[in-house]
């Protein structure tokens, strides 16, 4: 009898383990929410195309929402099986192909897109958010940021010309009421250029927050602003 209990007490600690390293790896300490300017997106050397339902709109559209440890790391892949699947998110389909399409070639449906960001990044906040919870957070966000209104009531437009970078955050944080934090490209002559706009949010991806730590990288002080 005595076995038989030492082996049902290691086989429960080992189930008490595996659950815990399951937690663990979905632990983490506030999301990045990432959007991209798809005039930046375009003009660079490699070009872009546009997903088959046509050009999106001249507005920011969202990249991600990535779950980030404080210490600048991140988790990722975090359920192998629990995958993108179309049809818990269909009452969102249409929101998403206008406020999170893709831009890469060749043009597709934004499918392949929004299963690479589920299953990276999404996988690791299942523990707080569904799929469909994930992606309906993600476009809430957006339309309580809205950036390009954020910088064109500032004044600064996406017309091509260069702006001051400390003007960018500036506007931003002066209508959001937290700090962006701004990535940079290139375009094909070598022009740095608004691209993406980091806002942080908290773990339970309702709140914005400001961030404990910025990604690595940095802008020059005047950036373009192409046009879309």
């Amino acid at each position: 009898m005595e076995s038989k209990y030492s082996i049902w007490l290691s086989l429960l600690m080992l189930q008490c383990l595996s659950l815990l390293c399951v937690s663990q790896s979905q632990d983490f300490d506030f999301f990045y929410f990432v959007q991209q300017w798809p005039g930046s997106y375009c003009d660079t050397k490699q070009s872009c195309c546009y997903p088959n339902t046509g050009k999106p709109t001249a507005d920011f559209g969202i990249h991600g929402l990535w779950p980030n440890y404080e210490d600048g790391s991140y988790p990722s892949n975090c359920d192998p099986n629990n995958s993108f699947n179309q049809a818990k998110i269909s009452d969102l389909l249409s929101n998403m192909q206008k406020n999170w399409p893709s831009l890469a070639c060749p043009s597709s449906n934004s499918i392949q897109f929004w299963t690479h960001e589920w299953e990276k990044h999404g996988t690791c906040s299942e523990s707080i958010l569904s799929q469909h919870g994930y992606f309906d957070t993600a476009l809430t966000l957006k339309g309580k940021t809205n950036l390009l209104k954020a910088l064109t009531s500032a004044g600064i437009n996406p017309d091509g010309n260069s702006y001051s970078l400390v003007n960018i955050k500036n506007a931003i944080k002066g209508a959001i009421g937290y700090t962006p934090w701004i990535e940079c490209n290139v375009d094909a002559s070598g022009n740095s250029q608004l691209y993406q706009i980091y806002l942080c949010v908290d773990n339970s991806g309702s709140d914005l927050i400001e961030c404990p730590v910025f990604p690595k990288g940095k802008c020059g002080s005047e950036i373009e602003f192409p046009s879309f």
